[in-house]
Parts: structure tokens; C-alpha cells; sequence
């Protein structure tokens, strides 16, 4: 269960005591620092030290430069915090004195510090903290901000698991039943679509990279609709273990490979946020689902899909298969009557060297809906970077024998390559946007509010461009 977080006038008994620290020492009014900066302590962000008030044992965590704190900066201490804190069981954080503490980025990075994923562990670690208090004279007041970042947070925990989980478990079908569970609890729609179903609808690039699969595969559709006008349609990539099907992987490259759904994850991740948050806003979600294998009726290389907008493809790499089944779903989504529709994706290891593991690539048709996905990435902490689609690149994925193939014949420039693929399934005058998030969905190492593993990354960015597009007149492109 995710950490407990709540608001009180007072510290309790017994909870060990959390102290925010900038690198000025601009600190709450709970704790004398000298003894911290005389053993080396210099608030540095995320930096920790542990201490003693009298019988009372603390946490103190670098909040970096001081001035006006960001709220990433302080979502990342937080998370540092709850970490180092981990062997107590009560957490107490005085929120009032000198520091203007943006309280949803500390709950949710108290939250997301705290997240372990040990559902598979025989003994899982001794982590005891289960508890944490905001302490300040004002406790109603901070009432909203607190309940948004633990709705927020408890998303981002839910995708987390997802994407921890093993592929061997985590089939099409189970995650098509925990998004009926999610939507039964939290009051939104969901309609599956079983394999009948999908070859009735012509979902060929799902069906072509289910074909090596001893499972069956799923679509899902999440619908929440609590604001007027066309919806923002959500599609994410829900491979849930990508072996390369022929193009077969090497071990190395699997290992991370029950996480190519995060996309999926991501996108289920934002139905459970807005929904408990009551968030005016018409969203429709898209999850094609399925595992890539290398099986006996595996899709051949040379193969030919043809895609529900009836558009044909040659599969010349097996293990580009996540445009494959997006590809289906931008089709879809393009028949929702659409306001915008924006793709997650674990897509690419291009866009990994292009911008590094902690940057998600952004690309689409209209530089109005990009903008907007840079502003929420910046409100949310949850980076991206433009990339372009140079139509000058598009004939390199024509193809002899279809009408286009699934990957070019160069390696150079896959990442927009594999963009200007997906934009040939959005209809024309639709406003559209592709996030490549295969580096930023999985952390090598733990690192403030990041876990090692799955990180959960899109689910408050999505959040904030949703309710945002929601609060405000429809995008229109340029002609």
C-alpha cells in the first residue's frame, strides 16, 4: 500500500522528525542545523543526514538552492527523504516557518520515495515507515493539495506496478481485468474487446504481432467523461513483453522488456487520477495489448499487415511492433471525433541515444498541442524534449511491395522515423502528438522520488495536459 499521508496541527508521539533544509539553511523552525553543516551537511538536493532533537531521532534533506523552490525540487527531496527514513514508522514534517512548501509536490514525493515493489518477494525488506504528517498550524488548508498528490502519487504507484510486474503474469488478459477492477472502483468506463472482436474490427497490426503469442489479445477502451465538447483520446503501447518476435532480442535486451507497457500503464494510471479527482474533462483511452513471441505462426519477416484505416504495411523488423499496434489505435482514436489525440510509447532505443534515459521525446502535427505537453512537463517535473518530423524523411519508409514499411533501411534517425510512421495512421486535420518515453520509464538506480525499476512516468503530465486542455478553448491548427 502506498505510504499515508496526512495533515495535523501537532507532531505525535513518537514519529521520528523530517527537516527541509535549503542551501542557504533557510530551514523550518524544528531543528538547530549546526550540528548537520558541522559534520559536512550542505543541503544539497536530495542530500540527507540523520540527527537527533533531544530523544527524538530526524531526517534532515537538502532542498538545494533556496529562493523560490520549484516544485520538482521539492517533490525530489521529499522522495529522498521518505527513502533515508525508511526504518522509521512515523514520519513528521513541519510545513510551517520560512519555507513556502508546495504540499501536493511533498505528498507526492513522500509517496513515490516511499514505493517499493516487493509483491514478489519471500521476505520483503524491512522498511517500516508507513505513516507521514504534514505538521502546520493550518491543517484544512493544505486539505486539497494533500488529497491531489496522494490521488496523483497513488496512480503513479498503480502504473508503477504494472510495469514491474513479469510479462509471464501480466498477460493481455489480466491487465484487461485490472482495468475493469480500476474503473469499477473509481467510476470509469471500460470496454474490452476480445480477439473475435478485434479481427471483426480489422485490427491488423494487432493481430499481426499477436500472431507468435500463445495469448490472446486485448483492446482496451477507458472512457471518462465529466466536461463538455470532443475528447482528448489517450492511445498507449501495451506490449506487455517484447522477446523481438523473429527479430529476435538478445538476453541483455529483454531484460527490461516486461516494462514495454508502459505506455498502457501510463494511460490506466490517468483514468484512476482524473476519475478520483472529478476532473472536468471528456477522455477516451486506447490500450492495444499484447506480447511479442517468436511462436510458430509468428508474423515472418517480409509479412504484410493490413492496419484498420486500411492502410498496408511490410514488416521487415519483427521487433518494431509497437508502431504496429499503435498503429491500429491512432485509427481508432481518429474515428473518436477527437479534440487531440496523443500516443505514449515505449518506442524507440533511438530516442534513448538521441536525448538520454531521463528525457522523453516529443513530436507531432501541430506545434500547439506539443507546446502544451512541454507546459504540463514542466508543471509536472516529468521532462520531454521536441523532436521534429522532417517530411523529407518519409519516402525512406516506402515500401516495394505495400504502402509502407515498418522500419527504414538506415539506421540513422529512428526516432522520428518511427513518428513519421505513426502519423500516417492519424487522419488528416486531426491535431496530433507521439511521446517516446522508452527512456524515462524505467530507472537504473533510485534517486529522489524515483525508484529503481519502473517510474511511472507520464501519468501526472497527462494529468495536468488534460484538465488544462479541458479549462480552455479546443486547439485548432494552422492551416
Amino acid at each position: 500500500m502506498p505510504l499515508d499521508v496526512s495533515a495535523r496541527a501537532e507532531i505525535p508521539d513518537g514519529a521520528a522528525l523530517g527537516v527541509l533544509v535549503t542551501e542557504e539553511m533557510a530551514t523550518t523552525s524544528a531543528v538547530d542545523v549546526a550540528p548537520l553543516t558541522a559534520n559536512g551537511f550542505r543541503g544539497k538536493l536530495g542530500e540527507t543526514s540523520a540527527f537527533n532533537v533531544g530523544p527524538r531521532p530526524g531526517m534532515a534533506v537538502g532542498l538545494g538552492p533556496g529562493g523560490e523552490l520549484s516544485s520538482p525540487q521539492v517533490r525530489h527531496a521529499a522522495g529522498a527523504l521518505a527513502r533515508a527514513a525508511g526504518h522509521v514508522p512515523v514520519l513528521a514534517i513541519e510545513v510551517n516557518g520560512s519555507l513556502n512548501v508546495d504540499v501536493q509536490a511533498i505528498t507526492e514525493g513522500l509517496i513515490l520515495g516511499a514505493y517499493e515493489y516487493t509483491a514478489l518477494k519471500s521476505r520483503p525488506s524491512e522498511r517500516r515507515l508507513t505513516e507521514a504528517f504534514l505538521v502546520t498550524d493550518r491543517p484544512a488548508a493544505v486539505a486539497d493539495a494533500l488529497r491531489r498528490g496522494t490521488v496523483l502519487a497513488a496512480a503513479v504507484c498503480l502504473t508503477r506496478d504494472l510495469v514491474n510486474e513479469p510479462g509471464g503474469s501480466l498477460t493481455p488478459e489480466r491487465f484487461a481485468e485490472i482495468a475493469v477492477a480500476q474503473g469499477d472502483t473509481w467510476g470509469f468506463g471500460v470496454d474490452v474487446w476480445t480477439e473475435d472482436r478485434i479481427r471483426g474490427e480489422r485490427l491488423g497490426g494487432l493481430l499481426g504481432v499477436n500472431r507468435g503469442s500463445a495469448r490472446p489479445p486485448r483492446l482496451v477502451e477507458l472512457r471518462y467523461g465529466a466536461g463538455a465538447g470532443a475528447p482528448v483520446v489517450v492511445c498507449g503501447k501495451g506490449v506487455t513483453f517484447d522477446s523481438g518476435g523473429l527479430s529476435l532480442k538478445t538476453t541483455a535486451g529483454m531484460t527490461a522488456m516486461k516494462g514495454d507497457m508502459a505506455g498502457a500503464a501510463a494511460v490506466l494510471g490517468l483514468f484512476t487520477a482524473i476519475a478520483q479527482l472529478g476532473s472536468e474533462v471528456n477522455v477516451v483511452g486506447l490500450l492495444p495489448l499484447t506480447d511479442n513471441m517468436p511462436g510458430p505462426d509468428a508474423t515472418r519477416v517480409g509479412d504484410v499487415l493490413t492496419i484498420r484505416n486500411g492502410k498496408t504495411v511490410e514488416v521487415l523488423n519483427t521487433d518494431a511492433e509497437g508502431r504496429l499496434i499503435l498503429a491500429d489505435a491512432l485509427a481508432l482514436a481518429s474515428e473518436r471525433n477527437p479534440a487531440a489525440i496523443v500516443d505514449l510509447a515505449t518506442l524507440t532505443g533511438a530516442c534513448i541515444v538521441a536525448l538520454g534515459d531521463g528525457l522523453a521525446g516529443v513530436m507531432g502535427n501541430d506545434d500547439a498541442l506539443v507546446a502544451a505537453i512541454q507546459a504540463s512537463a514542466t508543471a509536472t517535473g516529468e521532462e520531454v524534449w521536441p523532436l521534429p518530423l522532417p517530411s523529407k524523411l518519409r519516402p525512406r519508409l516506402d515500401s516495394d511491395v505495400a504502402d509502407l514499411r515498418n522500419v527504414a533501411e538506415s539506421r540513422y534517425g529512428g526516432a522520428v522515423l518511427a513518428g513519421l510512421f505513426l502519423q500516417e495512421f492519424v487522419a488528416d486535420g486531426l491535431s496530433w502528438a507521439h511521446l517516446d518515453i522508452a527512456g524515462p520509464a524505467h530507472s537504473d538506480e533510485a534517486d529522489g522520488e524515483l525508484p529503481k525499476g519502473g517510474t511511472g512516468f507520464g501519468v501526472r503530465l497527462l494529468v495536468d495536459l488534460v484538465e488544462t486542455m479541458g479549462s480552455r478553448p479546443p486547439l485548432t491548427m494552422e492551416a
